[in-house]
C-alpha cells in the first residue's frame, strides 16, 4: 500500500470511528429496563409517554423506568401508538430485545421504533475477499439511489439487520442470498471474525448496534447478482483504493468505515502502532 499507513495519516480514519461514537450515555436519556435487565435509554419526552402508555406496569426513579416482564409483550403495540406524537414509522419487521451482555430476548420491537426506544439493534456484514498476486480485493457493493437510509453510499458486499428470531450466521446467509446471490454452499464458508459496537446520535434517534463481522474468501470465478433491488452495481476494489477512499472523504456508508478498518487490521495492511491505535478506538465504543 502506497503511501503506507502512519499515525499521522490515519487521522481520517479515526474521525470515521469517532463519528460513530457520538452518544454519551445515558446522558439526558433515562435507562430503561425489562425487569433488571438494562435493554435501552429514552429521551425524557418519551419517556413520559412510554411510562403513561405503560401505567401501573412501570416504575420510574430519577434515572431508571423499570418495565414488568409480564408487560414486555407490549412494546409493539406502545410503538403503534406512540409512532405519530414522536415521527417514526413502523417497518413491519421485529428485532429481539435484549440486555447486550445477555443472549436471552426479552421481547421484539419493530425495527422502526428501535432509535427511538434506545435498544441495541445487531446486524451481519460480509467481507468478500479475492486473494490476488498483487494483494487482496474487496468485492464492494454500492446502495440502491431509493434506500432510506444511506441511498447511494458504498457498503460491504453484505450487510443486514437481524431479526427477531435469528441468529446472526442464519440472516447472514439469507441477506446473501438475497443481495448477492451467494449460493448456500459458499455462503456456509463465511468465518465470523469479529464484533463491533457502537452508540451514535442520527437522524433517525439513537443508534446502539452490534456489527458480527464475516469474512468469505471469494475465487475469482464468482461474481455477486444484485437480486433484490438494494444494491446498485458491485464492484472488485483493491485494499489500497478502499483505503484511499475513506481517508478521502464519507462516501462509504458510516458503519461499513468500522468493519473495513476492522478488515485492514487483521490484514496485516496498517504497520503495528498505527493499527494499534485503531483497535484502540474501534474498542472504544459502548452500548
Amino acid at each position: 500500500m502506497h503511501p503506507p499507513l502512519t499515525l499521522t495519516s490515519i487521522t481520517p480514519l479515526l474521525g470515521h470511528i469517532a463519528a460513530c461514537q457520538t452518544a454519551q450515555l445515558p446522558g439526558d436519556r433515562l435507562e430503561w429496563r425489562i425487569g433488571d435487565a438494562s435493554v435501552g435509554f429514552l429521551k425524557p419526552d418519551f419517556a413520559a409517554a412510554f411510562c403513561a402508555y405503560f401505567g401501573a406496569d412501570v416504575h420510574r426513579t430519577d434515572h431508571v423506568i423499570e418495565l414488568a416482564p409480564s408487560a414486555a409483550g407490549r412494546l409493539n403495540a406502545a410503538a403503534r401508538a406512540l409512532a405519530p406524537q414522536f415521527g417514526f414509522s413502523l417497518r413491519g419487521e421485529d428485532f429481539d430485545v435484549r440486555d447486550p451482555n445477555a443472549e436471552r430476548a426479552l421481547s421484539v420491537l419493530d425495527r422502526g421504533a428501535v432509535p427511538t426506544f434506545g435498544v441495541l439493534g445487531a446486524g451481519v456484514h460480509l467481507n468478500g475477499v479475492v486473494r490476488r498476486a498483487d494483494g487482496p480485493y474487496l468485492w464492494i457493493a454500492k446502495r440502491s439511489a431509493t434506500k432510506k437510509l444511506d441511498p447511494g453510499k458504498y457498503d460491504n458486499l453484505v450487510g443486514g439487520g437481524v431479526s427477531a428470531g435469528l441468529s446472526p450466521t442464519e440472516t447472514l446467509a439469507k441477506e446473501a442470498a438475497e443481495e448477492a446471490a451467494i449460493p448456500a454452499e459458499l455462503i456456509a464458508e463465511a468465518k465470523l471474525v469479529s464484533r463491533i459496537d457502537y452508540a451514535m446520535e442520527r437522524p433517525e434517534g439513537l443508534r446502539r448496534d452490534r456489527l458480527y463481522c464475516f469474512d468469505l474468501a471469494l475465487p475469482e470465478s464468482f461474481t455477486p447478482r444484485a437480486a433484490d433491488g438494494e444494491v446498485e452495481s458491485f464492484a472488485l476494489w483493491p485494499a489500497e483504493r478502499i483505503v484511499q477512499m475513506m481517508l478521502a472523504g464519507d462516501e462509504i456508508k458510516f458503519n461499513v468505515n468500522l468493519v473495513l478498518i476492522d478488515w485492514l487490521i487483521r490484514e496485516g495492511l496498517v504497520p503495528s502502532d498505527a493499527g494499534d491505535r485503531l483497535r484502540t478506538a474501534l474498542d472504544g465504543s459502548c452500548c
